[in-house]
């Protein structure tokens, strides 16, 4: 796991209804599924191409009356070392740390301002041979709607080492900081601006073109709750909600 230490490495969702999220999601994204095949629990694997990427799970009775939502999996050595970390630094251990037998280890933290990730360590030390982030069906960009964008570069710089790119000024919205967590750029953060409740780890998932894909979210039941919008280096985004609730995005250098 050396080499996925601090990358976001696998993406979760979780919802009340499965089936119908995974048929969402196939039908807007273009992703395959398969069952995971786990003996104590139903987990569905989702495929970017040939390549395992993330998973949906019904949501489990200790998150009852959580809303559905995606969460994304940071790689770490030690996932108990890490949530001491979490902690100390002002976050909070939500979950775990807990074995999934012959997968790995876990723990579902959050930062200070309170948006949630996990901390994951694999049973097998094998690095798997992933695409490159703009493949299709991959995620491309990971955006972190901040209850404070400084204190939690702070946090996140501090956890995992991630590297400071520039910040663009987003003017009323404030400071937009591009981070890397490898050797290139994939994420920004901000401070959430006050509509939006909570703090949030949002994914943009790539898509061929996003005037296309916007049909599909509405004709499956989605919605659409920002976009078609132009980002600076000309790449087209939507952010949107399935038909369950939870908030993804969307991307591509095509509208």
């Amino acid at each position: 796991m050396a080499g996925n230490n601090g990358k976001f490495i696998w993406y979760e969702l979780m919802t009340g209804d499965p089936k119908a999220a995974e048929t969402f999601y196939q039908n807007v994204v273009g992703w395959k599924t398969t069952d995971s095949g786990m003996a104590d629990r139903s987990y569905t694997i989702i495929h970017a191409g040939e390549t395992q990427m993330g998973g949906i799970l019904g949501t489990p009775p200790q998150a009852a009356g959580t809303p559905p939502n995606w969460s994304g999996y940071v790689g770490v050595d030690d996932v108990d070392a890490f949530a001491g970390r979490v902690k100390h630094a002002g976050g909070a251990l939500i979950y775990g740390p807990e074995d999934i037998p012959a997968v790995g280890r876990f723990a579902v933290v959050s930062d200070p301002g309170g948006a949630m990730f996990v901390l994951f360590h694999g049973s097998s030390d094998m690095q798997p041979v992933t695409p490159p982030p703009n493949a299709p069906g991959r995620v491309g960009w990971h955006e972190l709607m901040a209850a404070d964008g400084e204190k939690a570069w702070e946090f996140y710089s501090s956890l995992f080492g991630w590297k400071k790119l520039d910040a663009m000024d987003m003017g009323p919205m404030g400071k937009y900081q591009l981070f890397a967590t490898g050797e290139d750029m994939d994420g920004g953060m901000l401070t959430k601006p006050p509509e939006i409740p909570h703090p949030f780890w949002l994914f943009y998932f790539n898509v061929d073109a996003v005037d296309a894909a916007a049909e599909r979210v509405k004709a499956n039941g989605g919605k659409i709750r920002m976009g078609p919008a132009e980002v600076p280096g000309g790449t087209w985004i939507l952010q949107c909600l399935d038909p369950q609730g939870a908030v993804f995005a969307l991307m591509s250098p095509k509208r």
